[in-house]
């Protein structure tokens, strides 16, 4: 009988109920080591923005708390993955690792690495299904987001979430790093006061929100596109963490009747950008239509065109719907949804700015900075991805400001147009209303759009 400890990788699964590879884990009898890698080298440029890193110290927190209420406890090291797991091998006599699958690039790539030295297990349940799964008529991926919806709801529901084990085994198990060790909590400015305030990382707090949601799944359509409502789930940091489980969240909604089947088709949305990735790789770093390559944006090096884009990171553009996304984004870590589309096509066709600046700012502030989700999103918008809204789409964010009832939130995270009423908080500049402590637009609706269609005559020529 194999008596060798079994390495449980963790990732970006977070959790213990609906865990593949913890049940198949715990199935063989084996000890378990319980382990979390901080592994900032083989992402490279791609490793966890500030807010992510917050979110993770406590979603790790919370994960070693549950384990040790299995007799189990969470096991910490800092370095390369695969260079990680050889040596807790050598020290371990582990010789097997199990694992749940992960799509982004670096991790497929730590994967083989890991397979150069040890046996790797992996087990799905990070999706509704694994990204080859669905294939067109002619045999291929689907590139198309509605066929690919309509694939997969054909083969729903999935599998009834797995329950937590009872126990884990464990043996003597190694050395660990501490929380503290990371040092992922910022301290010097402490700027996470906002996230604080509106999250509780970790499974527990996976369910809350979910119970939360309970209420709402049923109008979510009705509700989810005005920034003023709560309309939304805020699940979303939660699901790319893993800390709840896809099949989880469509076994508790699916039937709740009304529009929920909108909230489902963005469970479904995850999906989708996981198989764009694993057929373009660097889908958050290339355009997907490459005749976009030519496409002139304004240049990054002109000290004009930086100082709007820092005005667009900081909520100064004098579009108060932008603005306040902007500002929402900086405190807590989350932008409405219908927001972040105004503000990435403000970003892109009203500036003209290159969408891949855009995808890094929110890489780096989004506490669900997810990299298929997010590159795919900001491709969709640009125009430039495989399945994408037109570039010559240009959204008009005043209209759409007054369109959603954006009123409210507007009045809450710009505080310089608190005291005006609608309709003349969406367009301040326009009804003279101008606040002395608001800024003017950084460019004029027409103008900006009179700019963008110019440039787009190189890419159609």
């Amino acid at each position: 009988m194999n008596d060798k400890p079994i390495i449980l990788w963790f990732r970006r699964d977070l959790r213990l109920s609906d865990h593949a590879a913890l049940c198949a884990a715990v199935e063989t009898g084996r000890p378990i080591i319980a382990l979390y890698i901080l592994d900032d080298a083989t992402p490279k440029h791609r490793k966890m923005g500030a807010a992510s890193r917050w979110w993770l110290h406590h979603s790790l927190q919370s994960l070693d708390q549950s384990l040790q209420k299995l007799a189990s406890k969470l096991i910490l090291r800092r370095g390369e993955s695969a260079d990680m797991l050889e040596q807790l091998s050598k020290e371990t006599g582990a010789d097997t690792v199990f694992a749940m699958h992960h799509y982004e690039p670096w991790w497929r790539n730590a994967e083989k690495a890991v397979r150069t030295t040890m046996m790797l297990h992996l087990f799905d349940g990070n999706y509704l299904l694994p990204p080859a799964t669905l294939k067109t008529g002619s045999g291929g991926p689907y590139k198309i987001y509605t066929p690919f919806w309509r694939a997969l709801r054909e083969h729903m529901p999935p599998p009834k979430p797995l329950a937590i084990p009872e126990a884990i085994m464990t043996s003597e198990l190694p050395a660990s790093d501490t929380l503290e060790d990371w040092s992922l909590l910022p301290t010097k400015p402490d700027w996470a006061g906002g996230l604080r305030d509106i999250w509780n990382p970790g499974e527990q707090g996976a369910r809350q929100r979910t119970i939360e949601f309970t209420d709402k799944a049923a109008q979510y359509d009705e509700q989810r596109n005005s920034p003023s409502l709560k309309g939304t789930s805020l699940l979303s940091p939660h699901l790319h963490f893993g800390e709840i489980s896809p099949a989880t969240l469509w076994h508790e909604f699916a039937d709740a009747g009304g529009s929920v089947e909108i909230f489902l088709k963005e469970i479904v949305w995850r999906d989708y950008a996981q198989n764009v990735i694993t057929q373009y790789p660097k889908y958050g770093s290339e355009n997907a239509r490459d005749r976009f390559d030519a496409l002139p944006w304004r240049d990054m090096n002109d000290e004009t065109v930086k100082a709007d884009f820092t005005a667009w990171k900081q909520g100064r553009t004098g579009y108060p719907i932008v603005d306040a996304g902007m500002r929402e984004l900086w405190v807590t870590g989350i932008m409405h949804n219908r927001v972040r589309m105004i503000a990435a096509s403000f970003l892109i066709k009203h500036l003209l700015i290159d969408w891949r600046h855009g995808e890094r700012w929110f890489w780096d502030t989004l506490v669900d900075a997810d990299y298929a989700s997010n590159a795919v999103n900001w491709q969709w918008v640009a125009g430039t991805g495989i399945d994408s809204n037109m570039f010559v789409r240009i959204m008009a964010p005043l209209t759409q400001s007054e369109k959603f009832d954006a009123g409210d939130y507007i009045r809450k995270w710009v505080p310089e147009l608190a005291s005006l009423d609608d309709p003349y908080v969406h367009d301040p500049e326009e009804y003279g209303m101008m606040p002395k402590a608001y800024v003017r637009k950084i460019i004029g609706h027409k103008e900006a759009r009179a700019r963008a269609l110019e440039a787009y005559k190189i890419v159609k020529s």
